[in-house]
């Protein structure tokens, strides 16, 4: 792609950046790993505030993994304007919500959110702190949103994977992420970059200033800091990978005794029950379907669809097919008009101040507050087989009534591609409040550090969609036809109009029509088209004090002591305009109302045992207003025999409360299609209905992680860490949706059958109630593999100038289990399954740096291993298992290819350092991402045709910037 394609946009990018260029700059020292390692878990002054333990003590090395990412480490490889790009990279992240993957959360409220899941066990099973303290959740199901951080002040991220809970509480079943700030920073610093990819499209831009000085002699401290940042939406998916076709298809010849496999994967498959205009999928009366594979283009053109050579099923059989290969394959457009990005803008301010009233007291007040508005394409408006009566005015003035003679109906399937398409548009303010204060002073003659805090936040969110239909007034204007003469509307006889307006003239329909492109009018689109919404309040208030002791010591040395308690109250309000909460395609919102309090009280400590060994403990009282009261607990020891090896162990309960979404929810409903087991037909319509459940208990995970840490001496600046951790999670919540449900009653159990039946208003077949219970467990192993080298160049090559550091994090994922409790159905494994649920078995990434006074450079490889696309698949090509009985055969279907690839991206990114005098320093990088322009991870699917979780989908894309800093 020729560079002139995004040289405007980083010219602007490049203007707007010389514009601070008399801001003076500065650049971090990188900090070598084992360097890391030790400063984190030392906690010194409370100043690191996440280690896996609450004891503040000098030197103490916490049992429970702990990987940091410093600011130099962020900077110099982060992809994008967002924190949480670079941290999603980091291994231990898995399967984390993003705009790009949650495009289709249109319903849900999470739709533009960044939010951090640990193990894939999910991201409400991540505890995400800042600075150590909660905050208030971006949704009303508690995931914390990092766009909310003041990402400008943070100086390090600090993830520690399980054996949390009794330490910090609630949620950490997974571990906890810690955004820490740099509290005590002194000077002023500006950044501003900006972005495009290759293709001309994804351009972004960010802007921050922070500044910090002290006052009162130093007693005092101010903070301040402030950031805009925005993204052009990327809303159609025009990239070359999207349109391949490979697909895969029902096999029409399959049948449970002759030896084929069920499905096939095959080239150049297409959709072929639905296309831009509509397609006549299947016609009843006179000759039967006799009008099947006729389809509308531009201006309601007729026109005869080429099945090509292979249809699914089969072509000649009574229902329509669905897939086709060859011919007119390419004609269906669903996979191109969705959204590949979102357009995002945010805004957010932070404020700190602090004063030491004495030498044992200082007293801080923090306050912030962030704006950020998405929108994202969610697809076109697939409405499913839309079906049209004889007289419908269209379809005659399209066919004629000669080819409609003895037709008594006929079945149209389309991507509607005249109407705009399904958007989400919410928008969130995030306020956090914060006052407290912290200090030491002497007690049993050692060192007592203590804080204690007060907070409040309040999240206001409207979750807005466009473009939405509503059902009733779709079917009102779709059902078109002639005005007989004398009608009551006063019109003249064959103007085409709605049935309904014939017997309701006032209900306001205007008709559409749904055979061609370029067809359908204004008003018909303004008529049954929507923005419903729906406003929520999320409030959070939090009060705790800490305190850290060394009470007395034994004859291996001071025995540490941390107690502490915590009160935190959750609420969710809100409203819906009546007229959105039923009716529509999707949302139909209602309003969400509960509140709980939580009250917890930890004991924690830490015993020398001698001979280098050190015992950790930690228990932690919680009770909860809902459900109750629960205990958590910790035991890790670790040993180290020399200087250059450490073992560590910890094993540990940790919990997760049902959260405000899984208790209150007053009933979300969506409308969507299934695949009716019963009968094999696939497109069947459906509505189904959500609500809380208030005798939810907190799931419970029991945990254990063993590693051991190296740091040789005779290879001064290499650390090395192996860690393999196994999370047990009983009583998990979850609930069965509407195709689980359905095929468990399929599979004979009755509970499921009484939890649908025929939708009584009519709108779809099917009706679905669904509701979370505490009714599965999950199992999660693997090893973590952190190593870090870092040496100066001239102990490689005399007097050569600066550092190499080289570092690789990898995870080997080994299980993901997840057992329903469902007799009959065996529980599957989704390590290294890369389509649906997907999680691979590697995640890993290597970078390495050359960092001097005048330049760093730093190359990074991120990627996944390959694997299945489904890991319920059974592979087979010919001698296939026969006579399997129905369930095996619906949950274990065979296949005849199951691969996918993997894949790894490499990014590059350049800084150069200008010493500006006085102090003041600068750099100017230029950051380029997915260099070789690598492809997504590709999946046998229609729509996109990309894993959006573990994918780099936007291709190569560079970033340009400036960051100043003086001191």
């Amino acid at each position: 792609m020729p560079f002139r394609r995004y040289l405007p946009a980083l010219a602007r990018a490049t203007s707007l950046a010389a514009l601070c260029i008399a801001t003076p700059v500065f650049a971090q020292d990188a900090v070598p790993q084992s360097e890391q390692a030790t400063a984190a878990e030392t906690q010194a002054e409370g100043e690191i505030l996440v280690t896996g333990s609450r004891v503040v003590r000098d030197g103490f090395q916490s049992p429970t993994p702990l990987t940091v990412l410093t600011q130099q480490e962020i900077q110099n490889s982060s992809p994008t304007n967002n924190l949480a790009d670079f941290v999603n990279q980091i291994p231990a992240v898995a399967g984390s919500l993003r705009p790009a993957n949650s495009r289709l959360a249109i319903s849900s409220g999470l739709a533009g959110i960044n939010a951090l899941n640990l193990r894939a066990l999910g991201e409400i099973r991540t505890l995400v702190l800042l600075d150590g303290r909660r905050s208030v959740g971006s949704s009303v199901t508690g995931l914390v949103d990092i766009n909310t951080f003041p990402q400008s002040l943070v100086k390090s991220v600090e993830i520690v994977t399980g054996g949390a809970s009794a330490a910090y509480g609630s949620d950490a079943v997974a571990g906890v992420v810690n955004f820490a700030l740099d509290k005590t920073y002194e000077g002023l610093k500006v950044t501003v970059d900006s972005g495009i990819t290759e293709y001309g499209d994804g351009f972004n831009y960010s802007f921050s200033v922070a500044g910090g000085t002290s006052f009162a002699d130093g007693r005092g401290h101010i903070l301040l800091s402030g950031e805009v940042a925005h993204r052009d939406g990327i809303f159609q998916v025009d990239r070359e990978w999207n349109a391949r076709g490979r697909v895969v298809v029902t096999n029409p010849a399959y049948t449970n005794t002759n030896g084929l496999p069920q499905f096939l994967t095959l080239n150049q498959i297409g959709v072929a029950n639905a296309t831009p205009g509509g397609i006549i999928i299947n016609s009843a009366g006179g000759t039967a379907n006799r009008l099947r594979g006729i389809y509308f283009g531009a201006g309601g053109s007729v026109n005869q669809f080429n099945y090509g050579s292979f249809n699914s099923p089969a072509l000649g059989g009574a229902t329509a097919p669905s897939r086709t290969q060859g011919g007119d394959w390419q004609l269906n457009d669903s996979g191109r008009n969705i959204g590949l990005d979102a357009d995002d803008d945010r805004h957010g301010v932070f404020g700190r101040v602090s004063y030491q009233l004495a030498d044992w007291i200082t007293v801080f007040g923090e306050a912030s507050y962030n704006w950020q508005k998405t929108l994202f394409n969610a697809g076109p408006q697939l409405t499913g087989a839309v079906v049209l009566r004889p007289d419908n005015a269209y379809l005659l003035n399209t066919l004629g009534a000669a080819r409609l003679a003895g037709i008594t109906s006929v079945t149209v399937g389309s991507t509607n591609v005249d109407l705009p398409t399904r958007k989400n548009n919410s928008s969130r303010d995030v306020q956090r409040y914060v006052i407290g204060a912290e200090g030491d002073f002497q007690l049993f003659g050692n060192k007592a550090v203590w804080s204690a805090y007060g907070q409040y936040g309040e999240t206001n969110a409207r979750e807005q969609l466009r473009d939405i239909m509503n059902t009733t007034r779709m079917n009102n204007a779709t059902d078109a036809v002639f005005a007989p003469a004398g009608n009551a509307l006063g019109v003249a006889a064959g103007t085409i109009v709605c049935r309904s307006t014939l017997t309701a003239p006032g209900n306001g329909c205007v008709p559409m029509n749904r055979l061609g492109i370029g067809v359908v009018s204004q008003g018909a689109i303004d008529y049954a088209l929507g923005d419903p919404y729906r406003d929520q309040k999320l409030k959070q208030t939090v009060a705790g004090i800490n305190l850290s002791v060394v009470p007395f010591a034994t004859w291996a040395g001071d025995v540490s002591v941390a107690v502490g308690g915590e009160y935190r109250k959750e609420e969710v309000s809100g409203s819906v305009p009546t007229e959105f909460q039923t009716g529509w395609q999707v949302g139909n919102f209602l309003p969400t109302i509960g509140s709980y309090n939580v009250k917890e009280a930890y004991l924690e400590t830490v015993v020398p045992l001698g001979s280098g060994v050190e015992f950790n403990g930690a228990v932690r009282a919680t009770d909860y207003s809902t459900s109750g009261y629960v205990t958590t607990w910790k035991v890790g020891t670790t040993w180290q025999p020399i200087d250059d090896i450490r073992f560590r162990v910890t094993r540990s309960r940790d919990i997760r409360a049902p959260n405000l979404n899984e208790l209150f929810q007053a009933g979300t409903s969506r409308a969507n299609t299934l695949t009716n087991p019963f009968t094999g037909v696939n497109g069947v319509t459906f509505r189904e209905t959500t609500t809380g459940n208030l005798n939810l208990r907190p799931e419970i995970a029991d945990s254990t992680s063993v590693g051991v840490v190296l740091q040789p001496r005779f290879i001064p600046g290499f650390s090395f860490s192996a860690d393999g951790f196994l999370i047990k999670l009983q009583d998990a919540i979850g609930q069965f949706f509407a195709q689980d449900i359905i095929n468990r009653c399929f599979e004979g159990r009755t509970e499921f059958c009484a939890a649908y039946g025929a939708d009584p208003t009519g709108d779809r077949e099917f009706f679905f109630r669904a509701s979370p219970f505490n009714f599965a467990r999950q199992t999660v192993r693997g090893l973590d593999f952190d190593a870090t080298y870092r040496v100066p160049l001239a102990d490689v090559v005399d007097s050569a100038p600066g550092n190499v550091t080289l570092k690789a994090l990898a995870t080997r994922y080994i299980d993901n289990i997840t057992d329903s409790g469902v007799p009959n159905v065996v529980p599957v494994d989704i390590v290294g399954q890369l389509g649906g649920s997907s999680l691979p078995s590697w995640i890993y990434r290597f970078n390495a740096s050359y960092d001097t006074e005048s330049f760093a450079i730093t190359g990074t490889a991120r990627g996944v291993a390959g694997g299945s696309y489904s890991n319920n698949y059974v592979v087979c090509s010919t001698n296939c298992p026969v006579g399997r009985p129905a369930g095996i055969v619906s949950q274990f279907p065979t296949i005849d290819s199951n691969k996918i690839d993997g894949a790894t991206y490499f990014d590059l990114n350049l800084t150069g350092k200008v010493d500006m005098g006085g102090g003041a320093k600068g750099e100017v990088f230029f950051n380029v991402t997915n260099l070789f322009n690598r492809e997504p991870i590709l999946l046998p699917e229609t729509g996109l045709a990309a894993n959006s979780t573990y994918s780099d989908l936007l291709g190569r894309a560079f970033r340009v910037g400036i960051r100043m800093q003086t001191r």
